[in-house]
């Protein structure tokens, strides 16, 4: 298996993996909203890449990021959607995924982390409900699931108010994504097939 920075030709993919894992309501949920019309951060959007027996590509897991925006102007990332196929839940891909990505973040700059997910899950990633009480959302969600994650000690100490949206596209289903030759974007790890 190789985890490598999405591209174009992946979506189609991704948008199957998230249906399956999530279904098709998936797209009103709140966690949505926030991310309408808004450009993924590519160099954060990985994916984990296979083979089935006839030797055609299959997409066994994906992660991506969204900027936002907190209450007057502080930014921050939203994780999410993450999704593992079946054949590799349970064996750590997951994990993979948010540790690659969640340092790839903190090597680029950014400072701070929200997502709605399950807790303890999360946890042993460093993110808490605690960072988020003063933070709120733009629609409904389950407020133990919404979750913050400081890459730099101290950047959500008097961080309150709405989270907004990052900046619009014109063209976001148009994301320019690296080529596969651009290998300064690209990274990759290989990982054993689960038995």
């Amino acid at each position: 298996m190789i985890i490598t920075t999405e591209e174009t030709q992946h979506a189609p993919m991704i948008e199957a993996l998230l249906d399956t894992a999530f279904g098709p309501e998936r797209h009103t949920k709140t966690a949505y909203r926030l991310r309408e019309g808004v450009d993924p951060i590519p160099e954060l959007c990985l994916v984990a890449l296979d083979h089935d027996e006839h030797g055609n590509e299959t997409l066994e897991g994906t992660i991506r990021y969204w900027p936002v925006v907190i209450g007057n102007g502080t930014p921050a990332l939203l994780l999410g959607p993450i999704a593992v196929s079946e054949r590799w839940q349970g064996g750590g891909l997951g994990s993979k995924l948010i540790r690659m990505t969640l340092n790839k973040a903190a090597m680029a700059g950014h400072r701070i982390v929200l997502l709605v997910g399950d807790a303890p899950y999360y946890a042993r990633f460093g993110f808490s409900r605690q960072l988020t009480l003063g933070l709120q959302l733009p629609g409904p969600v389950d407020l133990d699931r919404f979750l913050g994650l400081e890459l730099v000690p101290g950047a959500m100490d008097g961080v309150t108010g709405m989270v907004g949206r990052g900046p619009v596209s014109d063209r976001a289903a148009e994301v320019p994504l690296p080529s596969p030759t651009d290998r300064r974007a690209e990274s990759r790890i290989w990982l054993a097939r689960p038995a």
